[in-house]
């Protein structure tokens, strides 16, 4: 991932997204209402859709998702992230990168995805910053630290 963030390869960072699906959210939802699976419905859409590199139509559904706040994913909002750079919308990736990360702070694809925001808004400082920290968790990650 931190690879294809710092080439700032788009196509790359969906790939790896889809891979890895929901793993990371693992743990985050404990029950799960009638209102909570008609929202994974929405999620599902937006699944489908981001797969299928159809980015408005997965923005709109993941944001369908996220509006009922019944339920929180740090993956949606990366998934989401990355459907609003590909339409050229650095901006609001940016500050779904940075929900991810409130939502899991330990997590380095949080990181990764604001890194790639703040380098195409030309913040290549902090773009640098961030691609760092997100190696750090990484790191720490794979040495049996904290973390998915």
């Amino acid at each position: 991932m931190g690879e294809a963030c710092s080439r700032m390869d788009l196509t790359a960072i969906h790939q790896i997204l889809v891979m890895t699906h929901y793993r990371d959210d693992e743990g985050t939802n404990e029950e799960w209402t009638q209102q909570m699976r008609d929202m994974l419905d929405a999620r599902k859409r937006g699944d489908f859709a981001f797969r299928d590199k159809d980015f408005k139509t997965a923005i709109d559904c993941y944001s369908q998702f996220i509006d009922v706040g019944t339920m929180v994913s740090p993956t949606v909002y990366a998934r989401r992230s990355l459907c609003y750079l590909m339409c050229d919308q650095p901006d609001a990736a940016l500050r779904d990168a940075m929900q991810a990360q409130c939502i899991y702070p330990e997590w380095s694809t949080a990181f990764y995805m604001q890194a790639v925001a703040l380098a195409k808004l030309k913040m290549n400082n902090d773009a640098m910053d961030m691609l760092n920290e997100a190696a750090e968790l990484e790191e720490k990650r794979q040495k049996g630290g904290k973390g998915p």
